[in-house]
């Protein structure tokens, strides 16, 4: 098509006819207008086929990135679940030592004081059982007095009701004075 153009166009030069070029030019012009209106044809007829055929594709696509993204979050997801599982151990581990810690110091602190720690207390508890069972044995079931013991005057609040009114009584006067 060039090669044309260029001999028309030296022709044309060589015989000074200038409207020849023009022609030619109208004539290329016209040829390429009608090529693309042909390949617009045949894009417009094969357009659909060609549409559906990319649907597909994007269609493949998608199925492949959605297999891999899932292989990769349930990788994701296990190794989640495994860091999870050590710092829970980690921490389990940690918590255990700070308790034994705490409960070292309390005890050593309670020592100080002079609390009986519960192991003790049950060394005592058994001692007070054996020699309740050896009193029991030597002074036989019959000596020994049964059901709760009598209740005295302290005992039942008969012999404090005088010393409760007498405090009472000082305390409307101290109330009274200070008015």
């Amino acid at each position: 098509m060039v090669t044309k153009l260029k001999k028309a166009s030296e022709e044309s030069a060589a015989a000074g006819d200038s409207p020849d070029l023009a022609g030619t030019v109208k004539e290329s012009a016209q040829q390429i207008w009608l090529a693309g209106l042909g390949a617009f044809s045949k894009a417009q007829a094969e357009g659909g086929k060609v549409f559906q055929a990319l649907v597909k594709e994007g269609l493949d696509i998608q199925k492949k990135t959605q297999a891999a993204a899932g292989e990769k979050f349930t990788d994701a997801t296990s190794r989640m679940a495994s860091m999870a599982t050590d710092l829970s151990n980690k921490a389990s581990g940690q918590w255990d030592k700070l308790e034994t810690i705490f409960e070292e110091r309390v005890a050593r602190a309670l020592k100080k004081l002079g609390v009986p720690t519960s192991r003790e207390i049950d060394e005592l508890v058994a001692r007070i059982e054996e020699l309740n069972r050896t009193v029991a044995a030597l002074g036989g079931e019959t000596g020994a007095r049964k059901g709760p013991p009598h209740k005295t005057a302290a005992r039942t609040g008969a012999a404090q009701r005088p010393a409760v009114k007498a405090a009472r009584k000082r305390a409307s006067a101290r109330k009274a004075a200070s008015e």
